[in-house]
């Protein structure tokens, strides 16, 4: 062996080990805060409703109660959106933020004071107006925090996590926080606690606080709108105009909102069918019917995780109208068969299908629709969400209905296929219908998104 050393040659350094998409998105400065704060206040939105239906249904002697404290909650989004998306695009949205939870947050205060039916209805709309707010205004400000766009789908992901996946943290948070409020109750000093809603509400106010102090140190660069506008009616109207217009002449958009509508109105059906679908078709009960839901919420988590690894490789546009129509089918399929373990794979697929469709959408009006714009653009698309998930909870036992007494006057409730006897109850028609509606709906949103392949905002 020589003598003679052999030259130093200085290692490379290690590479950065890769991280997937969503551990990425928190190393933008303000994510952590916008997610934390979206993450605590729907947990406190979700406690609350329950607290609120809980006390409806005590102040009223029937469902009315109920019923009319929901309506109070989707009546702002059908009537009051179009003026709140041009005053999110005027005003500061942080300060929207932070002034809606404070906001939220001082109505739940005074509940507890005013707890009859009508003060429940009022209180109810009122909240429902801040929420329709502060959702907006935050989709609007995500690519404000998430400069990059691949990481858009990540943000988005774990903020359709935070929003309903916080359900049943906050079923379970109202009942632990209704038992302890009912055991304080017992206290002497503490009487006041017997009202097991009392302790729930409260501490669903603390949670908007908590998200108010984490948005408020939050930095949003709002600079691409320009300065801050003066809001006036004539303005305001002018503003509203000029949404309305950029949303019918932009063929991106209305595709988007297109797919997204008839996605919800088809798959929304799985939710008020689902036990008749158990029932009728399945031949199942409750239990059936849970394992379907849980199928659909597993499937939703994992068609979240199969986006973010294919995100870079397909264009979103594709992605989202294959979603929704592979929605459609899968809907169809779910509603062919008769037995418990393919029900649960489709839906399964159901799931997986929509969350893509849902999460693709709105990274597209992120990514595609000028900041001067946004607030009005993801106004209307909440609107189309909640009117199309309301439409689809209220007509789908109907649709149910009617398809089944035609299917029994016309068939006998059932047709023979070859050597194959196929039962046509009213759920499996329903399911098959809204299923149509999907694929349609993805087919359409395609035809129009085609119509261009990157628009320009017009400035106003």
């Amino acid at each position: 062996m020589s003598d003679q050393q052999a030259p130093f040659i200085p290692s490379s350094p290690d590479p950065e080990p890769i991280r997937p998409p969503r551990a990425r998105v928190f190393r933008n400065p303000g994510f952590p805060r916008l997610f934390s704060a979206q993450f605590v206040s729907s947990l406190g939105d979700w406690t609350g409703l329950f607290a609120i239906l809980a006390i409806a249904s005590k102040v009223s002697t029937s469902g009315t109660g109920i019923g009319l404290v929901m309506v109070a909650r989707m009546l702002p989004g059908l009537v009051l959106a179009p003026v709140g998306g041009v005053l999110l695009d005027r005003w500061n949205r942080k300060t929207v933020m932070v002034s809606c939870d404070i906001g939220r947050a001082a109505l739940l205060l005074v509940l507890p004071f005013w707890d009859n039916l009508y003060g429940l209805i009022v209180i109810s709309f009122l909240i429902e107006v801040l929420t329709l707010m502060w959702g907006p205004a935050k989709d609007a400000s995500v690519p404000n925090v998430v400069k990059d766009p691949d990481q858009l789908a990540a943000a988005n992901s774990l903020g359709l996590g935070a929003a309903y996946g916080t359900f049943p943290l906050g079923a379970a948070f109202f009942a632990i926080l209704a038992a302890v409020s009912k055991w304080l109750g017992e206290i002497h000093y503490l009487g006041r606690f017997r009202q097991p809603e009392l302790l729930p509400i409260w501490v669903d106010a603390l949670t908007f606080l908590l998200s108010a102090l984490l948005i408020s140190g939050l930095r949003l660069d709002e600079s691409e709108r320009g300065p801050i506008k003066r809001v006036s009616a004539s303005q305001t109207w002018k503003d509203i105009v000029d949404g309305l217009r950029f949303m019918r002449s932009n063929p991106l958009v209305r595709g988007v909102m297109i797919g997204l509508a008839g996605g919800i109105i088809g798959g929304g059906m799985i939710v008020p069918l689902g036990p008749l679908f158990a029932r009728d078709v399945l031949g199942g009960g409750s239990s059936a019917f849970g394992l379907l839901l849980t199928a659909l919420g597993v499937g939703a988590a994992i068609g979240v995780v199969a986006l973010l690894a294919l995100q870079r490789r397909v264009p979103r546009e594709a992605v989202f109208t294959a979603a929704v129509v592979a929605t459609g089918v899968a809907i169809i399929g779910a509603g062919s068969v008769s037995s418990l373990l393919p029900a649960i794979l489709l839906v399964a697929v159901v799931g997986a299908a929509a969350g893509c469709a849902y999460i693709t959408g709105f990274t597209v009006m992120q990514e595609r629709v000028g900041d001067d714009m946004r607030g009005r653009i993801f106004s209307a698309l909440y609107t189309v969400v909640r009117f199309c998930l309301l439409l689809s909870l209220t007509i789908g036992p109907f649709v149910s209905s009617g398809l089944g007494s035609l299917s029994n006057a016309l068939t006998n409730g059932s047709v023979r296929l070859g050597s194959v006897h196929l039962s046509l109850p009213g759920p499996r028609l329903a399911l098959w219908f809204g299923g149509a509606v999907t694929i349609l709906s993805g087919i359409g949103a395609r035809r129009r998104m085609r119509m261009t392949e990157r628009f320009d905002v017009p400035k106003p």
